[in-house]
This record gives structure tokens, sequence and C-alpha cells, in this order.
């Protein structure tokens, strides 16, 4: 399978993924987890059924010492046993901010509420970015049909 576009060939997309890669840097260097930002990452790719972000994230989770049961569970977070509540919080924002449109109003103040009580303003403003970052390469990459699978952890650092 071949993709669409290529991103890596055009001028455009050159500059523009120069100012996203900036962006995932800063988030990477925020006070938010190493394994919450992998995991939010991965759950926010699997709803968007983004599979080259699926492929990254789930090595580079795994190179950071994640668990494959861990990485297994994400889909399935409310019913797995094997998350902190911060993380369960979130997954829950991440889904929710994923899922904007299947919900009028967007984000529940609820939700918001539990991802407070478990992060600061600084991990709240990088999970938020992650989230929209996430959401925003899943896309890039759903519509280019970028195809999955041979993906090297630490690849693009």
């Amino acid at each position: 399978m071949d993709a669409r576009l290529n991103y890596f060939t055009d001028p455009t997309a050159g500059k523009a993924f120069k100012h996203i890669m900036s962006v995932g840097r800063a988030i990477k260097e925020s006070p938010l987890p190493a394994a919450t930002q992998e995991l939010v990452s991965l759950r926010v790719s699997q709803i968007n059924g983004c599979a080259v972000c699926i492929d990254m994230h789930t090595k580079e989770a795994a190179a950071a010492g994640e668990t494959s049961v861990r990485m297994n569970l994400v889909a399935a977070w409310r019913e797995a046993t094997v998350f902190t509540g911060a993380e369960r919080a979130a997954l829950e924002l991440a889904e929710q901010g994923t899922r904007i449109a299947d919900g009028a109003g967007g984000v529940p103040d609820e939700v918001w509420a539990h991802a407070a009580q478990h992060y600061d303003e600084g991990q709240l403003t990088a999970l938020v970015l992650l989230i929209s970052v996430m959401n925003t390469v899943n896309r890039l990459n759903v519509i280019a049909q970028q195809p999955a699978g041979d993906y090297e952890a630490g690849q693009f650092h």
C-alpha cells in the first residue's frame, strides 16, 4: 500500500511539519508523565483509526518500558484495572476531546473536573495540546492513507 501523498517531499508539508514536530517536542518535555503521553496518543489514534500512529505509539511505549498488557487494554480502559486514576482521567479526557462531534457541548465539565483532580495546570495544558495534535496528525495520516508497520522506535527523534 502506498500513501496518497508524500509529506516528506512536499515543501508546504515540510514547513508545516516542522511546526508540528516543534509542538510535539514541547509536549514531550512537559511535566505530563511520558507513560500518560503514550497511552493518550495510542487511544486517540485507535479512535481515529490511524494505523501508522498506532504502530508508532505502541512501539514508542514499548521502548519506554510500557507493558503489552497495558497497551492491549487501552481500547478497553474503563473495564481494565491496570491504569491509575490519573491515567484513567487522561484517557477519558482524550476520548471526549477526540469525539467532540459525538456529544453536544464538547467536553463535559465533570470530565474536565476529574482530570483537574489529577493534573496541575501545566500538565492539563500539555494534555490538551497532546490530544489536539494527535487528532491533527491522525487526520493527516488517515486522509493520505499512510501505511503502517515499518516504524522503528526513536525514528523521529
